[in-house]
């Protein structure tokens, strides 16, 4: 008797961005409500202002200056990694500065890459260095920007990576999210291709995993609506994405074997087919059973 292959499952990234409030009791209903949703892991982002932006855009931005109020305290991640991992989930965060991949390392799963870091060389290495998988999002990259990524990190040993195909528009429309360029992607490195979503489309999520065999799909979640990135349009609530989460699973699920032959819940109807000698139903072996 052949043994059915494991059901497979889209992995599903929980991006938290800068919506926690650096208030640690809403970091873990973060990741109480990724578990919730069906997630595998959930991502945080670790960054200074300082070491984010130019003196030159701090002063000429006062905007950007405010965002120290969406800075993730460092002291916060010993407690986040061990509530994600007593849920089952994978505990990710984005290294914003050299020294956050270390400070990060004892903690991660993985190390998630965003598109605007993706040319900076040392981050990727230093990423690379620690032999921990990394996921790279290429939003806004040419194929030789993504060509000389990749050949970094993997110089550096990185021996397992997954590319995530990103539009950064916050939000994207569907009709510039260019699905098709997952499998572009796939060919030209020979790694896992998945997706980075801002559009907050069911469809688009749904096309990429079932047209174009997204293995992964990352997101930004928030809670409530409250969050401070949630106005801009590109977060989803948590009974969004769970029934997404859920259809795109149970998608997977209904491949099957493509042997076709009887399935276990149309056994009981087999009877109830037309007799051939007469084009009644039921069959005429378990006509008389029916008398009253």
């Amino acid at each position: 008797m052949s043994i059915a292959p494991p059901t497979p499952r889209t992995f599903f990234i929980a991006e938290v961005s800068s919506n926690h409030h650096r208030d640690l009791d809403r970091c873990r209903a973060f990741i109480e409500a990724a578990h919730k949703s069906g997630c595998a892991a959930v991502k945080f982002q670790l960054f200074k202002v300082d070491e984010l932006f130019a003196p030159e855009a701090l002063a000429a931005h006062a905007h950007l200056r405010n965002r120290t109020e969406w800075e993730l305290p460092v002291v916060f991640l010993p407690d986040l990694a061990e509530t994600a991992h007593s849920l089952g989930l994978q505990f990710s965060c984005t290294p914003f500065y050299l020294d956050a991949v270390k400070e990060l390392e004892p903690y991660v799963d993985f190390y998630k890459i965003a598109s605007y870091e993706l040319m900076w060389d040392d981050l990727l290495h230093a990423c690379a260095k620690t032999e921990k998988p990394v996921f790279l999002s290429t939003g806004m990259a040419d194929m030789a920007e993504i060509t000389h990524a990749v050949e970094v990190l993997r110089d550096a040993g990185c021996e397992a990576l997954t590319l995530l195909h990103c539009i950064s528009g916050y939000p994207t429309p569907p009709r510039e999210a260019n699905l098709a360029a997952i499998e572009t992607l796939r060919q030209a490195f020979k790694c896992p291709v998945g997706l980075s979503d801002h559009t907050v489309s069911p469809g688009v999520i749904g096309r990429a995993v079932h047209r174009w065999g997204a293995e992964t799909v990352e997101f930004h979640l928030d809670l409530e609506g409250k969050g401070a990135e949630y106005e801009t349009g590109h977060c989803w609530l948590p009974d969004q994405i769970a029934a997404v989460i859920e259809s795109v699973n149970a998608g997977l699920s209904a491949d099957g074997s493509g042997e076709k032959t009887v399935s276990p819940v149309e056994a009981a109807d087999r009877d109830w087919r037309a007799d051939p000698s007469d084009g009644l139903r039921p069959l005429k072996h378990i006509r008389k059973s029916l008398d009253g």
